[in-house]
């Protein structure tokens, strides 16, 4: 794992929370992006090399929409910006960490992504992260 690639924060509202962040961070929101496969609306801040990701739920079912109603606002994922994804799950895997998914699925801001089931990593959503390329994606 090369960096803390974002830190993922799950909101009731990205219009809302978007002038809260702005102001906190000293930085305007530089993008946002609707993943459908993923069923949330997302914000990105950019300070320095530290990036915010606010996630929204568009579906009532979906897994921000569940975390909202069973822990509020807050921080959601802890994203990993890997060289190899697929390299970085089989190595994961080999050390009995469980994935959440068998292959890496396109995510926001142009990356693919896998998460790790928080179950097996002390209680956080870990997410990894590729810049899709041609060779890649």
């Amino acid at each position: 794992m090369k960096k803390i690639e974002h830190i993922g924060i799950a909101v009731h509202s990205i219009q809302e929370s978007r002038g809260l962040y702005e102001k906190l961070l000293g930085t305007n929101c530089y993008k946002t992006e609707l993943v459908a496969s993923e069923g949330v609306n997302t914000a990105f801040f950019k300070t320095g090399e530290n990036k915010i990701e606010l996630l929204e739920s568009t579906d009532e079912q979906g897994p921000i929409a569940k975390f909202l109603a069973k822990k509020g606002e807050g921080i959601h994922h802890i994203a990993f910006d890997v060289e190899d994804i697929f390299a970085e799950m089989e190595r994961l895997k080999s050390e009995g960490f469980v994935l959440l998914n068998e292959v890496p699925k396109k995510g926001a801001d142009h990356k693919l992504v896998c998460f790790v089931h928080p179950k097996s990593t002390g209680g956080v959503l870990v997410e990894l992260c590729q810049e899709i390329t041609e060779n890649n994606g």
